[in-house]
């Protein structure tokens, strides 16, 4: 049957879509290129049945067969029939030609590929839930059986402690202790971002006391940051109620993280924390965390490494330092778990600001508007801040006052180790020395790096020797 419809004059003969043209009892007029191709049919399909097509859509016989019952804008999903009575499916439109009355126009695209890739993409989707619910299985096994061992280790050395035992043999049992110690602070941190990275991590919050919290945190590390020559801070803001709910335990273990970086990255000067209040909105409020140090700073294009998952700013600090990576990557994601953010300011060799937000609920009664007290606290604590910047930086300021002072408290610390053979300690105080003469004049650094080297190699008549050198300069 001869087109009614030049393919030349109609619009839709190029269309990447197939297009179809019939009448009210469903007869084809028009077939474009794409639909003869992807049918495979050359020019016999004018005058056939649009069952032919769709036969399995378009059941009513041709008789009583009414085109308007299936036209409509909807898209409906159906299956065309080639030539060869094979089938694919496709997304088809069917509308009633506004130029040509009772002529109706079917615009259909192939899906195979797309039902292809969706089925693809379905069928990754649910391979990669199933490695990550292996992978979390795995995780939660070993770091289970992993404990296990560390912890009956632990015990036997702390056992071992408690009995009289040689001054060597001590030794070596703190250090058996702090490697345990250390172990299962890696295994937790494993544990809580498998937990976190599959979304099983839930928080438990339950009223307890903010301040009696804080003294807590204050206790696990003002020992080590004092051993250490560091100054340390803590200041809460009147406006912070006695009583919060929230989770205690993830709220130290946030403070906890942060402030043992800190002491890992700082040889000179202070470690500050300070809370404030910042929002109540009913029953909820924001509180607002900083934690402030001296130490070695962070590049501005470093930072972004920061809070991802097994990141170190470079291999260098994780070979010095020790770490996973993974602290700063949990505190993040516990500090979004409490509808809150952290963030961080550094600068190299100027130390690091690590400021985090949490949501937690004030306790009934607890109820406190905030005041401009809070304002007038803030600026009276940027003030101090600012001048013990000042005086930081006259410390690193080799030859001035404060940084000669600095020095020999240090060497006097330093030497002191040595004569109890803490090896360990030493090396820390000599990080600290190490800072307070990088603006030194070049035959002082070659002392400071000899001395460094005979600490690393445990060797005392060297140290001495260096020790006095040194002391001369002074």
């Amino acid at each position: 049957m001869k087109e009614k419809f030049p393919i030349e004059v109609f619009p839709g003969e190029d269309a990447l879509e197939m297009i179809l043209m019939f009448d009210q009892t469903g007869i084809i007029s028009y077939v474009n290129v794409s639909a003869r191709q992807k049918l495979e049919y050359e020019n016999d399909l004018c005058g056939k049945h649009i069952s032919e097509v769709f036969p399995n859509d378009f059941q009513t016989g041709k008789d009583n067969f009414n085109a308007q019952d299936f036209a409509g804008s909807e898209l409906q999903h159906l299956n065309a029939y080639r030539k060869n009575l094979t089938c694919f499916p496709v997304e088809a439109r069917i509308i009633e030609n506004s130029v040509c009355p009772g002529m109706y126009i079917c615009m259909a695209n192939d899906i195979l590929e797309k039902e292809f890739l969706n089925r693809e993409v379905e069928r990754i989707r649910q391979d990669a839930e199933e490695a990550m619910k292996v992978k979390s299985e795995f995780v939660a096994n070993v770091t289970h059986e992993l404990r296990t061992p560390v912890n009956g280790i632990l015990g036997n050395v702390r056992e071992m402690l408690s009995r009289r035992t040689g001054e060597e043999t001590e030794k070596q049992l703190h250090l058996i202790e702090r490697c345990c110690d250390d172990m299962n602070k890696i295994i937790n941190n494993i544990l809580d971002f498998s937990k976190l990275e599959a979304g099983k991590f839930t928080l438990d919050p339950r009223k307890f006391h903010f301040r009696n919290m804080l003294d807590y945190v204050k206790g696990n590390h003002i020992n080590k940051i004092t051993e250490k020559g560091l100054e340390f801070f803590m200041t809460v803001s009147p406006q912070v109620p006695e009583y919060i709910i929230g989770d205690e335990l993830r709220i130290v273990q946030i403070l906890n993280n942060l402030l043992s970086n800190a002491l890992k990255f700082t040889s000179l000067g202070k470690i500050t924390v300070e809370v404030f209040r910042t929002a109540q909105v009913n029953h909820k409020m924001e509180l607002f965390f900083i934690v402030s140090d001296t130490g070695i700073g962070i590049d501005k294009g470093d930072r972004n490494k920061l809070f991802q998952s097994f990141s170190q700013v470079d291999a260098s600090i994780s070979r010095k330092y020790g770490g996973t990576g993974l602290g700063l990557n949990i505190c993040k994601q516990l500090v979004e778990l409490m509808g809150g953010g952290i963030e961080v300011e550094s600068e190299k060799n100027r130390g690091s600001n690590f400021s985090f937000s949490i949501w937690v609920e004030a306790c009934e009664g607890d109820k406190v508007l905030l005041q401009p007290d809070d304002v007038k606290n803030k600026n009276t604590f940027d003030q101090a801040a600012l001048q013990s910047q000042n005086a930081e930086e006259d410390t690193r300021t080799y030859g001035t006052r404060e940084n000669q002072e600095n020095l020999k408290k240090s060497l006097s610390k330093l030497i002191l180790c040595v004569e109890m053979e803490n090896w360990e300690k030493a090396e820390m105080f000599m990080e600290t020395i190490r800072q307070l003469t990088q603006e030194a004049p070049s035959e002082v650094k070659r002392v400071v790096l000899r001395l460094k080297m005979a600490i690393q190699k445990e060797n005392y008549e060297k140290v001495t020797t260096e020790y006095e050198a040194l002391n001369h300069f002074l």
